[in-house]
Protein backbone atom coordinates (compact mmCIF):
# COMPACT_ATOMS: atom_id res chain seq x y z
CA UNK A 1 0.00 0.00 0.00
CA UNK A 2 2.96 2.24 0.61
CA UNK A 3 4.09 1.63 -2.63
CA UNK A 4 1.17 2.64 -3.98
CA UNK A 5 0.27 5.44 -2.32
CA UNK A 6 4.39 6.74 -2.79
CA UNK A 7 4.02 5.77 -7.12
CA UNK A 8 0.56 8.03 -7.12
CA UNK A 9 1.89 11.00 -5.24
CA UNK A 10 4.61 11.00 -7.72
CA UNK A 11 2.60 11.48 -10.99
CA UNK A 12 2.11 14.73 -12.61
CA UNK A 13 -0.44 14.92 -15.65
CA UNK A 14 -1.29 17.79 -17.39
CA UNK A 15 -1.83 19.44 -20.71
CA UNK A 16 0.04 21.93 -22.66
CA UNK A 17 -2.49 24.43 -24.36
CA UNK A 18 -1.76 27.84 -26.50
CA UNK A 19 -2.27 29.89 -29.84
CA UNK A 20 -0.25 28.77 -33.16
CA UNK A 21 3.21 29.35 -33.26
CA UNK A 22 2.99 30.77 -29.11
CA UNK A 23 6.19 28.25 -28.96
CA UNK A 24 3.96 24.86 -27.59
CA UNK A 25 5.96 22.41 -29.47
CA UNK A 26 8.95 23.96 -28.46
CA UNK A 27 8.95 24.33 -24.92
CA UNK A 28 7.39 20.19 -25.20
CA UNK A 29 10.33 19.06 -26.74
CA UNK A 30 12.74 21.26 -23.99
CA UNK A 31 10.80 19.42 -21.06
CA UNK A 32 11.22 15.66 -22.83
CA UNK A 33 14.96 16.97 -23.23
CA UNK A 34 15.33 17.77 -19.36
CA UNK A 35 13.47 13.95 -18.35
CA UNK A 36 15.88 12.42 -20.72
CA UNK A 37 12.90 11.35 -22.79
CA UNK A 38 14.66 12.20 -26.38
CA UNK A 39 18.12 13.03 -27.19
CA UNK A 40 17.58 15.67 -29.72
CA UNK A 41 15.09 18.34 -30.27
CA UNK A 42 13.36 18.47 -33.37
CA UNK A 43 12.28 21.28 -35.33
CA UNK A 44 8.79 21.61 -36.73
CA UNK A 45 9.20 24.43 -39.55
CA UNK A 46 12.98 25.35 -39.11
CA UNK A 47 15.12 24.95 -42.15
CA UNK A 48 18.02 24.28 -40.16
CA UNK A 49 16.96 20.72 -39.88
CA UNK A 50 14.42 18.14 -41.69
CA UNK A 51 13.43 16.35 -38.10
CA UNK A 52 10.00 17.00 -37.09
CA UNK A 53 8.47 17.31 -33.76
CA UNK A 54 8.34 13.78 -31.35
CA UNK A 55 4.69 14.85 -30.35
CA UNK A 56 3.56 15.56 -34.31
CA UNK A 57 2.77 12.13 -36.01
CA UNK A 58 0.22 12.10 -38.08
CA UNK A 59 1.64 12.59 -41.85
CA UNK A 60 -0.77 15.52 -42.71
CA UNK A 61 0.76 17.20 -39.62
CA UNK A 62 4.59 16.85 -41.04
CA UNK A 63 3.31 18.20 -43.92
CA UNK A 64 1.86 21.45 -42.30
CA UNK A 65 4.05 21.89 -39.25
CA UNK A 66 0.93 21.99 -36.69
CA UNK A 67 -0.25 19.51 -34.17
CA UNK A 68 -3.53 18.10 -35.27
CA UNK A 69 -4.20 15.29 -33.02
CA UNK A 70 -3.81 15.16 -29.22
CA UNK A 71 -0.33 12.98 -28.26
CA UNK A 72 0.70 11.52 -25.35
CA UNK A 73 4.07 11.53 -23.57
CA UNK A 74 5.74 10.78 -20.47
CA UNK A 75 8.96 10.88 -18.77
CA UNK A 76 10.52 10.80 -15.65
CA UNK A 77 12.56 13.84 -14.18
CA UNK A 78 13.75 14.49 -10.17
CA UNK A 79 11.49 11.42 -9.10
CA UNK A 80 8.37 12.98 -10.97
CA UNK A 81 6.71 10.51 -12.82
CA UNK A 82 5.32 13.01 -15.38
CA UNK A 83 2.74 13.09 -17.83
CA UNK A 84 2.00 15.30 -21.07
CA UNK A 85 -0.71 15.70 -22.94
CA UNK A 86 0.15 18.18 -25.90
CA UNK A 87 -3.13 19.64 -27.64
CA UNK A 88 -3.30 20.61 -30.56
CA UNK A 89 -2.50 24.45 -31.13
CA UNK A 90 -3.74 25.46 -34.61
CA UNK A 91 -6.92 27.68 -34.54
CA UNK A 92 -8.49 24.74 -36.67
CA UNK A 93 -8.08 22.60 -34.21
CA UNK A 94 -10.87 19.85 -32.98
CA UNK A 95 -12.88 18.53 -30.11
CA UNK A 96 -10.00 16.09 -28.95
CA UNK A 97 -8.21 19.13 -27.77
CA UNK A 98 -11.43 19.96 -25.14
CA UNK A 99 -11.76 16.03 -24.22
CA UNK A 100 -7.65 16.13 -23.15
CA UNK A 101 -8.52 18.94 -20.85
CA UNK A 102 -10.89 16.44 -19.33
CA UNK A 103 -7.82 13.93 -18.30
CA UNK A 104 -5.59 16.53 -16.85
CA UNK A 105 -4.94 17.46 -13.58
CA UNK A 106 -3.14 21.23 -14.69
CA UNK A 107 -2.84 22.94 -17.38
CA UNK A 108 0.16 25.20 -18.99
CA UNK A 109 -0.93 28.11 -20.64
CA UNK A 110 1.83 29.36 -23.37
CA UNK A 111 2.05 32.81 -24.14
CA UNK A 112 3.30 34.73 -27.08
CA UNK A 113 4.99 37.85 -25.25
CA UNK A 114 4.69 40.12 -28.43
CA UNK A 115 0.64 38.85 -29.24
CA UNK A 116 -0.53 38.29 -25.63
CA UNK A 117 -3.77 36.13 -25.31
CA UNK A 118 -5.22 35.34 -28.67
CA UNK A 119 -8.41 33.61 -29.29
CA UNK A 120 -7.49 30.06 -29.13
CA UNK A 121 -6.43 30.22 -25.63
CA UNK A 122 -9.61 31.53 -24.62
CA UNK A 123 -11.57 28.82 -26.05
CA UNK A 124 -9.31 26.19 -24.02
CA UNK A 125 -8.74 28.15 -21.07
CA UNK A 126 -12.87 28.19 -20.90
CA UNK A 127 -12.37 24.71 -20.46
CA UNK A 128 -9.88 24.71 -17.89
CA UNK A 129 -12.18 26.77 -15.87
CA UNK A 130 -15.01 24.94 -16.30
CA UNK A 131 -13.13 21.98 -14.77
CA UNK A 132 -11.68 24.22 -12.19
CA UNK A 133 -8.15 23.36 -12.49
CA UNK A 134 -5.11 25.31 -11.91
CA UNK A 135 -3.37 26.77 -15.22
CA UNK A 136 0.12 28.30 -15.48
CA UNK A 137 1.50 30.45 -17.62
CA UNK A 138 4.59 30.15 -19.46
CA UNK A 139 5.36 33.77 -21.46
CA UNK A 140 7.69 32.65 -24.26
CA UNK A 141 9.78 34.65 -26.54
CA UNK A 142 11.31 37.13 -24.32
CA UNK A 143 14.21 36.82 -26.48
CA UNK A 144 12.00 39.30 -29.21
CA UNK A 145 10.56 42.33 -29.02
CA UNK A 146 7.70 41.85 -26.43
CA UNK A 147 4.86 43.61 -25.17
CA UNK A 148 5.39 45.08 -21.80
CA UNK A 149 4.68 42.54 -18.86
CA UNK A 150 2.34 44.45 -16.73
CA UNK A 151 -0.09 44.61 -20.03
CA UNK A 152 0.29 41.05 -20.65
CA UNK A 153 -0.15 40.38 -16.80
CA UNK A 154 -3.32 42.39 -17.12
CA UNK A 155 -4.95 41.48 -20.23
CA UNK A 156 -4.79 37.38 -18.64
CA UNK A 157 -6.55 39.07 -15.07
CA UNK A 158 -9.55 40.85 -17.30
CA UNK A 159 -9.43 38.22 -20.00
CA UNK A 160 -9.68 35.44 -17.71
CA UNK A 161 -11.10 36.75 -14.39
CA UNK A 162 -7.86 35.05 -12.32
CA UNK A 163 -5.68 36.70 -10.37
CA UNK A 164 -1.68 36.14 -10.90
CA UNK A 165 1.65 35.92 -9.72
CA UNK A 166 4.62 36.20 -11.69
CA UNK A 167 7.34 33.96 -10.03
CA UNK A 168 10.07 35.36 -11.94
CA UNK A 169 10.06 38.97 -13.43
CA UNK A 170 11.67 39.77 -17.07
CA UNK A 171 14.39 42.24 -17.25
CA UNK A 172 14.44 43.72 -20.96
CA UNK A 173 13.30 42.30 -24.06
CA UNK A 174 14.40 41.51 -27.27
CA UNK A 175 18.10 42.69 -28.17
CA UNK A 176 17.88 44.40 -24.60
CA UNK A 177 16.55 40.77 -22.67
CA UNK A 178 19.17 40.32 -19.95
CA UNK A 179 17.42 37.39 -18.04
CA UNK A 180 15.20 36.89 -14.99
CA UNK A 181 14.59 37.72 -11.58
CA UNK A 182 13.63 35.25 -9.19
CA UNK A 183 11.46 36.35 -7.04
CA UNK A 184 11.36 33.34 -4.60
CA UNK A 185 15.33 32.87 -4.76
CA UNK A 186 15.99 36.41 -4.66
CA UNK A 187 18.66 35.98 -8.04
CA UNK A 188 18.88 36.34 -11.06
CA UNK A 189 19.27 33.81 -14.08
CA UNK A 190 21.50 36.11 -16.86
CA UNK A 191 20.35 35.86 -20.22
CA UNK A 192 23.22 35.28 -23.31
CA UNK A 193 22.91 34.23 -26.70
CA UNK A 194 25.10 31.81 -25.97
CA UNK A 195 23.09 29.01 -24.11
CA UNK A 196 21.42 27.59 -26.94
CA UNK A 197 22.21 24.19 -26.58
CA UNK A 198 21.16 22.73 -22.90
CA UNK A 199 23.85 23.49 -20.04
CA UNK A 200 22.43 24.95 -17.00
CA UNK A 201 22.08 28.10 -16.61
CA UNK A 202 24.06 29.05 -12.95
CA UNK A 203 22.10 31.43 -10.98
CA UNK A 204 23.20 34.78 -10.17
CA UNK A 205 23.03 35.58 -6.08
CA UNK A 206 22.63 39.42 -6.17
CA UNK A 207 20.75 41.57 -3.42
CA UNK A 208 18.04 44.46 -4.93
CA UNK A 209 19.93 47.06 -2.98
CA UNK A 210 23.17 46.21 -4.20
CA UNK A 211 23.43 48.78 -7.01
CA UNK A 212 26.82 48.63 -8.12
CA UNK A 213 26.77 45.08 -8.71
CA UNK A 214 23.54 45.11 -10.43
CA UNK A 215 24.66 48.09 -12.26
CA UNK A 216 27.71 45.85 -13.57
CA UNK A 217 25.33 42.71 -14.40
CA UNK A 218 22.33 44.58 -16.30
CA UNK A 219 23.09 48.45 -16.86
CA UNK A 220 21.82 51.45 -14.88
CA UNK A 221 18.24 51.87 -16.37
CA UNK A 222 17.55 47.99 -16.41
CA UNK A 223 18.34 48.20 -12.58
CA UNK A 224 16.11 51.07 -11.94
CA UNK A 225 13.27 49.69 -13.52
CA UNK A 226 13.54 46.21 -12.13
CA UNK A 227 14.04 47.65 -8.67
CA UNK A 228 10.77 49.62 -9.33
CA UNK A 229 8.89 46.71 -11.03
CA UNK A 230 9.59 44.33 -8.08
CA UNK A 231 8.72 47.04 -5.06
CA UNK A 232 5.14 47.84 -7.25
CA UNK A 233 4.95 43.77 -7.35
CA UNK A 234 5.26 42.96 -3.66
CA UNK A 235 3.29 46.25 -2.53
CA UNK A 236 0.74 46.25 -5.28
CA UNK A 237 0.05 42.37 -6.71
CA UNK A 238 -1.55 38.99 -5.31
CA UNK A 239 -0.35 37.40 -2.44
CA UNK A 240 0.88 33.68 -3.30
CA UNK A 241 -1.85 31.30 -2.53
CA UNK A 242 -1.28 27.86 -3.26
CA UNK A 243 -5.00 26.98 -2.66
CA UNK A 244 -5.93 29.54 -4.64
CA UNK A 245 -3.48 28.11 -7.66
CA UNK A 246 -4.76 24.81 -7.32
CA UNK A 247 -8.59 25.59 -7.14
CA UNK A 248 -7.46 27.46 -11.26
CA UNK A 249 -7.94 30.69 -9.28
CA UNK A 250 -4.47 32.22 -9.26
CA UNK A 251 -2.03 31.72 -11.96
CA UNK A 252 1.87 31.41 -11.49
CA UNK A 253 3.50 33.51 -14.03
CA UNK A 254 7.20 32.54 -15.63
CA UNK A 255 8.65 34.79 -18.56
CA UNK A 256 11.31 32.64 -20.55
CA UNK A 257 12.20 31.51 -24.16
CA UNK A 258 12.16 27.95 -24.81
CA UNK A 259 13.71 28.32 -28.35
CA UNK A 260 16.83 29.71 -26.29
CA UNK A 261 16.37 26.82 -23.50
CA UNK A 262 15.76 30.23 -21.01
CA UNK A 263 13.77 29.82 -17.84
CA UNK A 264 12.21 25.92 -19.01
CA UNK A 265 14.42 24.28 -16.10
CA UNK A 266 13.59 26.91 -13.07
CA UNK A 267 9.93 26.92 -14.54
CA UNK A 268 9.66 23.22 -14.77
CA UNK A 269 10.98 22.53 -11.21
CA UNK A 270 8.48 24.94 -9.48
CA UNK A 271 5.81 23.36 -11.82
CA UNK A 272 6.00 20.30 -10.26
CA UNK A 273 6.42 22.08 -6.70
CA UNK A 274 3.40 23.61 -7.30
CA UNK A 275 0.46 21.59 -9.07
CA UNK A 276 -0.94 18.84 -7.56
CA UNK A 277 -0.24 15.52 -7.40
CA UNK A 278 -3.80 13.10 -9.25
CA UNK A 279 -7.30 14.56 -8.60
CA UNK A 280 -10.28 12.83 -6.68
CA UNK A 281 -13.09 12.45 -9.52
CA UNK A 282 -16.50 12.70 -9.85
CA UNK A 283 -18.49 9.09 -10.48
CA UNK A 284 -22.25 8.80 -10.45
CA UNK A 285 -21.38 6.45 -7.16
CA UNK A 286 -19.21 9.90 -5.28
CA UNK A 287 -15.77 11.03 -5.26
CA UNK A 288 -13.35 8.48 -6.22
CA UNK A 289 -9.74 9.14 -4.43
CA UNK A 290 -6.78 8.40 -6.44
CA UNK A 291 -4.93 6.39 -3.80
CA UNK A 292 -8.48 3.69 -3.32
CA UNK A 293 -6.82 0.22 -3.98
CA UNK A 294 -9.85 -0.56 -6.83
CA UNK A 295 -8.32 0.64 -10.08
CA UNK A 296 -10.51 2.72 -12.38
CA UNK A 297 -10.41 4.84 -15.61
CA UNK A 298 -11.86 6.48 -18.48
CA UNK A 299 -11.82 6.37 -21.69
CA UNK A 300 -10.60 9.94 -23.44
CA UNK A 301 -9.33 9.47 -26.87
CA UNK A 302 -9.90 6.83 -29.53
CA UNK A 303 -7.36 6.97 -32.61
CA UNK A 304 -7.71 4.59 -35.69
CA UNK A 305 -4.68 3.93 -37.81
CA UNK A 306 -2.14 5.67 -35.70
CA UNK A 307 1.01 3.87 -37.61
CA UNK A 308 0.91 2.45 -40.85
CA UNK A 309 2.14 -0.69 -39.58
CA UNK A 310 -0.61 -1.25 -36.79
CA UNK A 311 -3.79 -1.19 -38.80
CA UNK A 312 -5.81 -1.06 -35.51
CA UNK A 313 -7.86 0.78 -32.73
CA UNK A 314 -6.09 2.34 -29.81
CA UNK A 315 -8.64 3.54 -26.70
CA UNK A 316 -6.45 6.25 -24.23
CA UNK A 317 -7.44 5.40 -20.83
CA UNK A 318 -6.49 8.26 -18.07
CA UNK A 319 -5.93 6.08 -14.83
CA UNK A 320 -8.08 7.77 -11.87
CA UNK A 321 -7.90 5.45 -8.99
CA UNK A 322 -5.33 2.80 -7.67
CA UNK A 323 -3.34 0.36 -9.66
CA UNK A 324 -3.29 -0.96 -13.59
CA UNK A 325 -1.56 -4.49 -14.17
CA UNK A 326 -1.28 -6.05 -17.21
CA UNK A 327 -3.26 -9.25 -18.36
CA UNK A 328 -5.67 -8.69 -15.64
CA UNK A 329 -9.12 -8.92 -16.13
CA UNK A 330 -11.28 -5.63 -15.71
CA UNK A 331 -15.00 -4.74 -15.92
CA UNK A 332 -15.96 -2.36 -19.08
CA UNK A 333 -18.89 -0.48 -17.19
CA UNK A 334 -21.12 0.37 -20.45
CA UNK A 335 -20.44 -2.76 -21.98
CA UNK A 336 -21.49 -4.38 -19.01
CA UNK A 337 -18.22 -7.41 -19.65
CA UNK A 338 -15.11 -8.72 -18.01
CA UNK A 339 -12.11 -8.19 -20.18
CA UNK A 340 -8.58 -8.98 -20.08
CA UNK A 341 -6.43 -6.06 -21.23
CA UNK A 342 -3.06 -8.03 -22.67
CA UNK A 343 -1.29 -5.38 -24.45
CA UNK A 344 -1.35 -2.00 -22.29
CA UNK A 345 0.74 0.36 -24.16
CA UNK A 346 2.14 4.16 -23.25
CA UNK A 347 3.08 6.13 -25.95
CA UNK A 348 5.73 8.69 -26.76
CA UNK A 349 3.64 10.06 -30.12
CA UNK A 350 3.63 7.54 -32.21
CA UNK A 351 6.34 5.18 -30.63
CA UNK A 352 4.70 1.93 -28.36
CA UNK A 353 6.08 0.10 -25.38
CA UNK A 354 3.86 -2.58 -23.57
CA UNK A 355 3.63 -1.73 -19.99
CA UNK A 356 3.04 -4.19 -17.09
CA UNK A 357 1.51 -1.50 -14.58
CA UNK A 358 0.40 2.06 -14.31
CA UNK A 359 -0.93 4.16 -12.05
CA UNK A 360 -3.57 6.71 -10.84
CA UNK A 361 -2.25 9.95 -13.28
CA UNK A 362 -1.14 7.79 -16.41
CA UNK A 363 -2.51 7.40 -19.78
CA UNK A 364 -2.38 4.02 -21.07
CA UNK A 365 -3.48 2.73 -24.26
CA UNK A 366 -5.54 -0.54 -25.05
CA UNK A 367 -6.65 -2.04 -28.47
CA UNK A 368 -10.29 -1.05 -28.99
CA UNK A 369 -11.90 -3.88 -31.04
CA UNK A 370 -14.80 -1.22 -31.27
CA UNK A 371 -16.49 -1.88 -27.82
CA UNK A 372 -15.26 1.77 -26.37
CA UNK A 373 -16.82 5.34 -26.72
CA UNK A 374 -15.46 8.31 -25.64
CA UNK A 375 -16.46 8.45 -21.68
CA UNK A 376 -16.92 4.81 -21.36
CA UNK A 377 -15.72 3.59 -17.43
CA UNK A 378 -12.98 0.22 -16.84
CA UNK A 379 -12.62 -0.75 -13.83
CA UNK A 380 -11.72 -3.48 -11.47
CA UNK A 381 -14.45 -6.23 -10.98
CA UNK A 382 -16.21 -5.76 -7.55
CA UNK A 383 -14.89 -2.02 -7.22
CA UNK A 384 -18.20 -0.67 -9.95
CA UNK A 385 -17.52 3.17 -10.76
CA UNK A 386 -19.29 4.94 -13.48
CA UNK A 387 -18.03 8.43 -14.69
CA UNK A 388 -19.56 10.76 -15.55
CA UNK A 389 -19.64 11.51 -19.51
CA UNK A 390 -17.43 13.55 -21.13
CA UNK A 391 -19.26 16.88 -22.34
CA UNK A 392 -19.83 16.97 -26.61
CA UNK A 393 -19.05 20.14 -27.44
CA UNK A 394 -21.02 21.89 -30.07
CA UNK A 395 -19.43 22.08 -33.15
CA UNK A 396 -19.70 25.61 -35.24
CA UNK A 397 -18.82 24.34 -38.67
CA UNK A 398 -20.87 22.11 -40.83
CA UNK A 399 -20.33 20.29 -44.48
CA UNK A 400 -22.29 17.71 -46.34
CA UNK A 401 -19.99 15.08 -47.46
CA UNK A 402 -20.73 12.13 -49.99
CA UNK A 403 -18.55 9.69 -51.74
CA UNK A 404 -17.75 10.14 -55.41
CA UNK A 405 -17.65 6.40 -56.07
CA UNK A 406 -21.43 5.14 -55.32
CA UNK A 407 -20.07 1.39 -55.45
CA UNK A 408 -17.95 2.05 -52.12
CA UNK A 409 -20.70 2.51 -50.00
CA UNK A 410 -19.77 0.23 -47.31
CA UNK A 411 -16.26 1.74 -46.92
CA UNK A 412 -17.60 5.35 -46.88
CA UNK A 413 -19.94 4.20 -44.01
CA UNK A 414 -16.82 1.68 -42.16
CA UNK A 415 -15.00 5.06 -42.06
CA UNK A 416 -17.22 7.91 -41.62
CA UNK A 417 -18.57 5.91 -38.43
CA UNK A 418 -15.02 5.00 -37.30
CA UNK A 419 -14.17 8.61 -37.40
CA UNK A 420 -17.01 9.71 -35.58
CA UNK A 421 -16.48 7.25 -32.67
CA UNK A 422 -13.07 8.81 -32.21
CA UNK A 423 -14.94 11.90 -31.53
CA UNK A 424 -12.52 14.14 -34.39
CA UNK A 425 -15.71 14.82 -36.30
CA UNK A 426 -19.65 14.51 -35.49
CA UNK A 427 -21.21 13.49 -38.18
CA UNK A 428 -25.54 14.04 -38.52
CA UNK A 429 -27.82 12.67 -41.13
CA UNK A 430 -32.09 13.32 -41.87
CA UNK A 431 -33.94 10.95 -39.93
CA UNK A 432 -34.63 7.64 -41.49
CA UNK A 433 -31.78 9.03 -44.30
CA UNK A 434 -29.22 6.97 -43.15
CA UNK A 435 -25.39 7.55 -44.05
CA UNK A 436 -26.31 8.16 -47.56
CA UNK A 437 -26.44 12.31 -47.09
CA UNK A 438 -24.19 13.29 -43.98
CA UNK A 439 -23.83 16.29 -42.74
CA UNK A 440 -20.25 16.76 -40.51
CA UNK A 441 -19.81 19.44 -38.16
CA UNK A 442 -16.38 20.13 -36.92
CA UNK A 443 -14.95 22.98 -34.32
CA UNK A 444 -12.05 23.50 -36.20
CA UNK A 445 -11.98 23.33 -40.41
CA UNK A 446 -9.24 21.83 -40.54
CA UNK A 447 -10.83 18.62 -38.99
CA UNK A 448 -12.96 18.40 -42.90
CA UNK A 449 -9.27 18.35 -43.96
CA UNK A 450 -8.15 15.26 -42.22
CA UNK A 451 -11.48 13.48 -42.81
CA UNK A 452 -11.20 13.52 -45.94
CA UNK A 453 -7.11 12.68 -46.07
CA UNK A 454 -8.35 9.74 -43.55
CA UNK A 455 -10.98 8.40 -45.96
CA UNK A 456 -8.42 8.53 -48.96
CA UNK A 457 -5.59 7.12 -47.26
CA UNK A 458 -7.08 4.47 -44.39
CA UNK A 459 -10.31 3.78 -46.27
CA UNK A 460 -9.66 4.04 -50.31
CA UNK A 461 -12.79 7.02 -50.37
CA UNK A 462 -12.59 9.91 -52.44
CA UNK A 463 -15.20 11.99 -51.46
CA UNK A 464 -16.82 15.76 -52.64
CA UNK A 465 -17.79 18.05 -50.22
CA UNK A 466 -20.15 21.61 -50.02
CA UNK A 467 -20.04 24.07 -46.76
CA UNK A 468 -23.46 24.45 -45.68
CA UNK A 469 -24.88 27.36 -44.28
CA UNK A 470 -25.68 26.25 -40.44
CA UNK A 471 -23.53 27.73 -37.63
CA UNK A 472 -24.96 26.73 -34.23
CA UNK A 473 -26.05 23.11 -33.47
CA UNK A 474 -28.57 22.08 -30.55
CA UNK A 475 -29.66 19.16 -28.28
CA UNK A 476 -33.22 18.38 -28.25
CA UNK A 477 -34.13 17.68 -24.72
CA UNK A 478 -37.76 16.66 -24.55
CA UNK A 479 -38.34 12.98 -25.06
CA UNK A 480 -42.22 13.22 -25.63
CA UNK A 481 -42.59 15.88 -28.24
CA UNK A 482 -43.71 14.93 -32.16
CA UNK A 483 -40.63 16.77 -34.26
CA UNK A 484 -41.63 16.22 -37.43
CA UNK A 485 -44.03 19.02 -36.23
CA UNK A 486 -41.26 21.73 -35.19
CA UNK A 487 -41.58 24.99 -36.37
CA UNK A 488 -38.66 26.08 -37.63
CA UNK A 489 -37.08 29.34 -39.59
CA UNK A 490 -35.61 28.07 -43.18
CA UNK A 491 -32.02 28.05 -42.06
CA UNK A 492 -32.81 25.58 -39.60
CA UNK A 493 -32.89 21.77 -39.38
CA UNK A 494 -33.77 18.77 -37.27
CA UNK A 495 -31.18 15.94 -37.46
CA UNK A 496 -29.75 12.97 -35.88
CA UNK A 497 -26.03 12.00 -34.48
CA UNK A 498 -24.82 8.79 -34.96
CA UNK A 499 -26.62 7.31 -31.61
CA UNK A 500 -29.38 8.42 -32.57
CA UNK A 501 -29.74 11.77 -30.44
CA UNK A 502 -32.27 14.61 -31.61
CA UNK A 503 -30.28 17.86 -32.81
CA UNK A 504 -31.36 21.26 -34.12
CA UNK A 505 -29.09 22.93 -36.62
CA UNK A 506 -29.51 26.63 -36.87
CA UNK A 507 -27.63 29.59 -39.17
CA UNK A 508 -27.87 32.17 -36.63
CA UNK A 509 -28.66 32.68 -33.18
CA UNK A 510 -31.95 34.51 -34.20
CA UNK A 511 -33.35 31.42 -35.61
CA UNK A 512 -32.29 29.62 -32.16
CA UNK A 513 -34.57 32.37 -29.98
CA UNK A 514 -37.16 31.91 -33.47
CA UNK A 515 -37.71 27.83 -32.62
CA UNK A 516 -37.77 28.16 -28.82
CA UNK A 517 -40.18 31.08 -29.00
CA UNK A 518 -42.46 28.92 -31.87
CA UNK A 519 -42.45 25.58 -29.75
CA UNK A 520 -43.25 26.28 -26.35
CA UNK A 521 -41.79 23.69 -24.27
CA UNK A 522 -38.98 22.48 -26.46
CA UNK A 523 -36.07 22.22 -24.24
CA UNK A 524 -32.32 22.76 -26.04
CA UNK A 525 -29.06 22.40 -24.85
CA UNK A 526 -25.98 23.84 -26.10
CA UNK A 527 -23.83 20.47 -25.09
CA UNK A 528 -24.76 16.93 -24.25
CA UNK A 529 -23.50 15.31 -21.47
CA UNK A 530 -23.20 11.61 -22.32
Amino acid sequence: MADLRQEIARRRTFAIISHPDAGKTTLTEKLLLYGGAIQLAGAVKGKASARHAVSDWMELEKQRGISITSSVMQFEYDGFCINILDTPGHQDFSEDTYRTLMAADSAVMVIDAAKGIEPQTRKLFKVCAMRHIPIFTFINKLDRDARSPYDLIEQLETEFGIGTYPMNWPIGSGRDFKGVYDRQAGHILAFTDFHRGSQKIEAIEVDLTDTASLDELIGPRLREDLQNDVELLDGAGYEFDLEQVRTGKLSPVFFGSALTNFGVEPFLKSFLALTPPPLPRQAQEGVVDPFDDGFSAFVFKIQANMNKAHRDRIAFLRVCSGKFERDAEYFHVQGGKTLRLAQPQQMMAESRQIIDEAYAGDIIGIFDPGIFSIGDTVCAKGHKVTYEGIPTFAPEIFAAVERIDTMKRKQFEKGMTEIAQEGAIQIFHAPGSGLEEVIVGVVGILQLEVLEYRLKTEYGVDVRRRGLPYQYVRWIENRDMDLSRLNLGTDSRWVQDFKGNDLLVFGGQWSIRWAEEKNPGLILREFKQD
